[in-house]
């Protein structure tokens, strides 16, 4: 459902770049995570000139640009941070999964490798970095050998994270099983991530993900309750909960009032649910109520949002069909 390089959870204040007080990384921080990007690059910049070896005023300004999809602004940025700060494992990671989106858009053999060093780099600077691990398992299995991918050091990544964390090695596990063409095998690493209580919502959310990609609307219920249980007020449950009751077929006006509360309410992140992947869910709303040329709108707003959707390309290609 979601074309993601890295399909892991993202940390938006991790350790070592909080930022305290009315400072302009503080102010900055506050517009990114209202999704105001724009915003937080002109305060940004501004601060540039004030405090021109600040390492958090650029790794923010890469964050920015790669909430923007400006990867080539990510890294220039990600790069300057990096050099001012060069053992800060979050900033090496952020340079990674910028260098990794470029070389997915420009299928570039030499980002790719940036990438893959970058990561590398992020675990030998904090080898607790799990979200680096994660997205270099991920990277070792995509990758083609020549720039560096290797099953073997793939699962070798899995089997250290789950020493440090068996949720998360079961997470990754999935991710692996998933890629490999297993999906019974992938369905049974999450199930055994739900019975195991999950902390954060952002574990709950990738199960959700799979099972509403991978029809169960009983799982995705489960791995909402489990999220609304840490998180009640959490607005990405707006939009699970719409499409739990989409894959029962039922409650179809309350499954449009929820995802349209989803588009209005959050701000457009990286780290929530895609805007394109809500217009597409609404499509099949109307599409159920037999409203065809509302879910074909839907479905080509959707690919305007996000053009190599599957999702949404897929939902439209079958609706011409009928």
């Amino acid at each position: 459902m979601r074309r993601l390089w890295f399909a892991i959870a993202i940390l938006l204040l991790a350790p070592g770049i909080r930022a305290s007080g009315d400072g302009p990384v503080a102010k900055a921080q506050e517009q990114f995570n209202v999704g105001d990007f724009s915003a937080a690059i002109t305060t940004l910049q501004a601060a540039t000139r004030a405090l021109p070896r600040d390492a958090a005023v650029y790794y923010w300004l890469g964050r920015c640009y790669f909430e923007l999809r400006k990867y080539d602004q990510a890294i220039r940025y990600g790069d300057r941070s990096v050099k001012l700060a060069p053992n800060n494992s979050v900033f090496l990671l952020w340079l990674g999964r910028a260098y990794g989106r470029e070389a997915e858009a420009g299928h570039s053999f030499w980002m790719a490798l940036r990438s893959k060093d970058a990561l590398e780099d992020a675990i030998e600077a904090d080898p607790k970095n799990i979200a680096a691990r994660r997205d270099l398992a991920h990277f070792y299995f995509a990758a083609p050998w020549i720039v560096g991918g290797s099953k073997k050091k793939a699962r070798a990544e899995i089997a250290s994270i789950a020493a440090i964390d068996p949720v998360e090695g079961k997470l990754a596990q999935a991710d692996y099983d998933k890629q490999n063409g297993d999906k019974q095998k992938a369905e049974d690493d999450l199930k055994a991530v739900l019975q195991s209580k999950p902390k954060t919502v952002a574990e709950y959310y990738e199960v959700a993900d799979f099972f509403a990609s991978h029809p169960n609307p009983q799982l995705v219920q489960q791995s909402v309750d489990g999220a609304a249980a840490i998180a009640p007020s959490d607005l990405r449950l707006l939009y699970y909960r719409g499409v739990v009751l989409i894959l029962e077929g039922q409650k179809l006006d309350e499954a449009e009032r929820y995802l349209k509360a989803y588009l209005a309410q959050t701000p457009a992140r990286s780290d929530y649910p895609p805007r394109s992947d809500a217009r597409t869910w609404l499509g099949h709303v109307y599409q159920r109520q037999g409203k065809r040329m509302d879910a074909a709108q839907q479905y080509q707003f959707a690919l305007r949002l996000d053009p190599h959707s599957d999702f949404a390309r897929e939902s439209l290609n079958q609706l011409e069909s009928q």
